[in-house]
């Protein structure tokens, strides 16, 4: 069962964006750009719900959580609560005895885990044209860390969509969807068909 802070998060949420979800998705990570202008993946203690860190510092996991509260969707809630009621489906990487709300929705296995349960899983692919604006995308970078960004509808010159993400310099769009190995492929737009 869903709680009361998740439908919340969910369903009350207010987007100033009148456009289809995955343009706004789209317009809201662009609008980090400029604005998260540091990586910081540091532990901090954050409200919740809707708890964040101070907006010009961020990981690649922040970008997805900001741009998804744009649309009124809270993934630190909604992964809080799938957490605690899934723990076992999720990874055990950082050897924690339970979920916590103030880093679980910012680590990528974490995020890669709820989409895996709740989105719309499409194909692993190297085909720029399977990918469209408002997707999620996970890639393991050449230092086997694990990373995320969403698609956006931008191409570059060779026609690849660009993405947007924070791979250390802060949020950025850039070419980079096909330069490192795809490990996911989401669409995530609750409430609405995928």
């Amino acid at each position: 069962m869903i709680s009361p802070a998740a439908l919340l998060a969910v369903f009350f949420g207010h987007s100033p964006c009148i456009a289809p979800p995955q343009t706004c998705l789209v317009e809201a990570a662009r609008s980090q750009i400029g604005v998260t202008v540091r990586y910081d993946g540091s532990y901090t203690r954050i409200s919740y719900p809707g708890g964040d860190i101070p907006p010009e510092r961020g990981v690649c996991t922040d970008v997805i959580v900001r741009a998804y509260r744009h649309l009124g969707v809270d993934l630190q809630v909604l992964i809080h609560e799938d957490m605690l009621r899934a723990w076992g489906s999720y990874p055990r990487l950082w050897r924690l005895a339970g979920p916590d709300a103030n880093i679980d929705h910012r680590r990528v296995p974490n995020l890669s885990t709820f989409f895996s349960r709740h989105a719309r899983v499409l194909p692993v692919s190297s085909d720029p044209r399977a990918f469209l604006p408002g997707d999620v995308v996970t890639w393991r970078l050449p230092s086997e860390l694990p990373h995320i960004g969403i698609v956006s509808d931008r191409r570059s010159e060779s026609g690849v969509p660009l993405v947007i993400h924070n791979i250390g310099a802060g949020a950025r769009e850039e070419d980079i969807l096909l330069l490192f190995t795809v490990t996911g492929h989401y669409r995530y737009f609750p409430g609405r068909r995928q």
